[in-house]
């Protein structure tokens, strides 16, 4: 495994009038390749902007942030817009699907902007569709879908440019827990199959799906451990010692 995000002493200041806030403030993180892992904290702890500043939506005031061996800290809008379409693959609690599109439109929006043609565009979209279990679902409209069907729909989206990393923020908070367990199941799949997923969550119960849980506190990190539930339901000779099949 190598690092595909990489921070170090990263910072982020908000000047409100005469009000500075520092919302990171000093945050070292390493992330490697096909790790699963959740971003927790509570309210001001910094959650929201690190997440910000991992998808490139923000700058950092200070420090160094390197995305799959790209400098990213200092990328201008326009650098930055384009490493979020070809690194970065988004999953948002309220969906962000476009009302007038088709569920396959909608996955496929993403290839529009990479400049690929219609017909790979299409083929693609297809593909990722089935993989979340929505193949005959890509002429419906987002108000024809259930909730959690909506969020496979934007989990596609998210993987249709084979992105280096899934960034999903809250990505259950809209739904019930059936759904949300389901939803949780598919981005285990997605991390299972090479990629490395980030969910950014105040919810428990959905970090412990993460295979690593850090927590912020005040702008920095707090704590950075190994899940160990996970790690010991994962382990095979602890599966042996149980007597389950490997």
């Amino acid at each position: 495994m190598h690092p595909v995000i990489n921070i170090s002493e990263l910072t982020k200041t908000y000047v409100m009038g005469q009000t500075k806030v520092h919302a990171l403030a000093g945050i070292d993180l390493v992330i490697n390749t096909n790790e699963y892992v959740a971003l927790m904290g509570p309210s001001g702890s910094g959650k929201s902007t690190l997440m910000n500043l991992l998808g490139c939506l923000d700058t950092p005031t200070n420090g160094h942030y390197e995305l799959d061996g790209k400098d990213v800290s200092r990328m201008d809008d326009t650098e930055l817009a384009k490493i979020r379409n070809e690194k970065i693959g988004f999953v948002f609690q309220t969906f962000n699907l476009l009302p007038r599109q088709s569920t396959l439109e909608n996955v496929a929006l993403p290839l529009v902007y990479a400049g690929i043609g219609r017909k790979e565009r299409e083929a693609r979209a297809h593909e990722v569709l089935a993989s979340v279990g929505l193949g005959d679902r890509t002429s419906h409209k987002p108000n024809e879908l259930s909730g959690g069907q909506r969020q496979r729909v934007a989990i596609a989206r998210a993987l249709v440019n084979n992105p280096a990393i899934i960034l999903a923020d809250e990505p259950t908070g809209n739904l019930d827990t059936k759904t949300s367990i389901e939803i949780m199941e598919i981005f285990e799949k997605i991390q299972a199959a090479g990629n490395t997923v980030i969910v950014v969550t105040h919810e428990p119960d959905i970090a412990e799906h993460a295979h690593r849980i850090v927590r912020l506190r005040d702008g920095v990190v707090e704590t950075d451990e190994r899940n160990e539930q996970i790690r010991i339901a994962s382990d095979p000779e602890h599966r042996y010692k149980q007597g389950l099949s490997l």
